[in-house]
């Protein structure tokens, strides 16, 4: 049987670029192929594998796909998910060092590497989580605890209107209003200017309002923009805020010199928030939080019940129970995928796969700027470029939304490529996000005809 899901695995992989980008289907034809009641009596495995994999893994994104360049896209390496088999089969519990010894070991190696990468100090530390949705909740649970001491009402967050929107979600999960949650206007370049949040804050702590926290972004999703670190850590530090890096997009573009420059001060943020299942080629589920001072994460989550007392850790510098750093008790063991991944291919390959990404993502600029039909909305930055077909002699606003939305559809159902939407400044945009290292030029090259070439027509 194993053997049988392994070859599965190796065929979807080797026939990847063959197969169609996306597929889909609706709720009525999934309930058709699916909707069976529970079975009575055992069934052969190579039959209920064939069924898995024709009527519903079929149906799917394949978001390693080499055009897969919507949303942010993930291509997992192969030790990756072999890394992820193995955590499953030794069924490892890594919520205690008592049940986990080693797995936790390799879980603090990681992160101490992580660590290093990105200027953080020897006090720093973290967890592992399922995403970065998961790790900016869990930034915000420590901010307050350590900032706040608990929930109060005069309490306010900022942020630019590039936020991801995990970080207005968790807010919410905390309780916090829609008006404690500032979120600041950007620059032309889609980053939060640091003069206007210095202003911003400065007039809520003349009204009596708490300032506490602030998030700047280390890749926003629509544009890859990365805020100015380093002068918004001025601004934190001259009035004791929390800065808060969500780099769950772009943080391990450090690796490469290029990423090192764009994210100048990030190892002076109080907390980071990273996607190792982003880029550095990890299957899902891989989120991280990093904190400047890791023994807050235990000051704001260590719970110590009876039935656990068997488990007690007193001194994190000698062993850690990680589930006193999060909400998770029960938890994998998520770091045995990417210690395998990276002690195989070597951080340099990485840093390679990275660079070539930030390439094809400045070639597709190129292209875009050099085609008359085309009008790029946001430059590329990190791996994504926002473009829209723009013909000569329309210029109404919705005219464009009707005549782009229509050209990705029709490249969506044709299996070509995944793309994206969002909105620059207003505006519908067609999104690439680059990231996969199976990516070439030519692929880019592929998408980017599709929409350039392709008949202009209105949904």
């Amino acid at each position: 049987m194993g053997y049988a899901v392994v070859d599965v695995l190796v065929r979807r992989l080797a026939t990847l670029d063959d197969q169609p980008a996306w597929r889909t289907a609706t709720r009525a034809e999934m309930e058709t192929r699916l909707r069976q009641g529970p079975p009575a009596t055992p069934q052969p495995f190579e039959a209920i594998l064939e069924q898995l994999v024709g009527d519903a893994l079929e149906f799917a994104g394949r978001i390693d796909h080499p055009r897969f360049v919507a949303f942010v896209p993930t291509s997992p390496t192969w030790p990756s998910i072999l890394g992820d088999f193995l955590a499953a089969g030794f069924n490892i519990f890594q919520g205690t060092w008592l049940e986990s010894a080693g797995p936790s070991e390799i879980e603090l190696i990681v992160l101490d590497w992580f660590r290093e990468w990105l200027g953080l100090p020897p006090g720093a530390s973290g967890l592992l989580l399922s995403g970065g949705s998961a790790a900016n909740l869990t930034a915000l649970v420590v901010a307050r605890h350590a900032r706040l001491g608990g929930p109060d009402p005069d309490a306010v967050i900022y942020a630019s209107e590039q936020v991801h929107s995990s970080m207005e979600r968790a807010a919410a999960i905390l309780g916090f209003r829609r008006e404690q949650v500032r979120l600041l206007p950007t620059d032309a370049r889609f980053r939060l200017p640091p003069e206007s949040l210095a202003a911003a804050v400065d007039a809520d702590a003349a009204a009596g309002r708490r300032p506490f926290l602030v998030v700047a972004n280390g890749g926003a999703t629509s544009t890859g923009a990365i805020d100015p670190l380093g002068e918004i850590a001025d601004v934190c530090a001259a009035r004791g805020l929390w800065l808060h890096v969500d780099a769950a997009y772009g943080g391990f573009a450090v690796l490469t010199e290029r990423g090192r420059a764009w994210l100048h001060g990030i190892g002076r943020a109080d907390s980071v928030t990273l996607d190792p299942h982003k880029w550095l080629f990890q299957s899902y589920e891989a989120g991280c939080l990093l904190v400047r001072e890791g023994r807050l994460l235990r000051d704001a989550f260590r719970v110590m019940p009876h039935y656990l007392q068997d488990t007690a850790v007193e001194d994190e510098a000698a062993e850690v129970n990680f589930a006193e750093r999060g909400i998770q008790l029960s938890r994998m063991a998520r770091a045995l995928k990417i210690w395998i991944s990276l002690k195989y291919f070597g951080v340099p390959a990485f840093r390679q796969a990275i660079d070539t990404a930030l390439d094809l993502a400045l070639e597709a600029e190129r292209r875009i700027r050099a085609a008359p039909e085309l009008e790029l909305l946001s430059p590329a930055m990190l791996g994504v470029v926002a473009f829209r077909r723009h013909p000569p002699g329309i210029d109404d606003a919705a005219r464009l939304e009707r005549i782009n939305a229509a050209l990705l559809r029709r490249v969506l159902d044709s299996g070509l490529a995944m793309v994206s939407s969002t909105r620059i400044h207003g505006a519908y945009a067609l999104r690439l996000c680059i990231m996969n290292y199976r990516t070439r030029a030519e692929d880019v090259h592929r998408i980017l005809d599709a929409f350039e070439r392709g008949p202009v027509e209105e949904e």
